[in-house]
């Protein structure tokens, strides 16, 4: 348990810079990155296509964006085969699957709880 001053506890959310879950946290935590990391994870290198069937109600253009993103954030690689038509493949780099335990934890936590979630009345 936490010994500080409530107050003391939040500094780390205030300093926009330095926050850990507006600078890292966010950048794989939403609704399209996650699952892209995990298909990833599970399939090694896979192409755009075929994560586009996994995440059939992600459009092109959202799933092109977030996975320029977790490239640009160094969670993933982009390989470009010179064939015609162009092959592209991406991969988990090892930043990437560093995370994937982490993952794994919120995956078992949100099976465990889906339920109790889910089933709430929402307004």
């Amino acid at each position: 348990m936490n010994s500080l001053p409530p107050q003391e506890n939040l500094k780390k959310y205030i300093n926009i810079d330095t926050c850990p879950v507006r600078n890292v946290i966010s950048r794989f935590s939403g609704k399209w990155a996650m699952l892209i990391l995990c298909i990833l994870s599970e399939n090694g290198s896979t192409r755009f296509n075929v994560i586009g069937k996994a995440i059939p109600d992600i459009s092109p253009k959202v799933l092109t964006e977030t996975l320029k993103n977790l490239e640009a954030d160094g969670l993933i690689n982009r390989k470009l085969y010179p064939e015609v038509p162009p092959r592209v493949e991406y991969s988990l780099t090892p930043l990437g699957k560093s995370l994937i335990p982490v993952i794994d934890n919120v995956i078992d936590w949100a099976i465990k709880n889906f339920s109790a979630v889910t089933s709430r009345n929402r307004k």
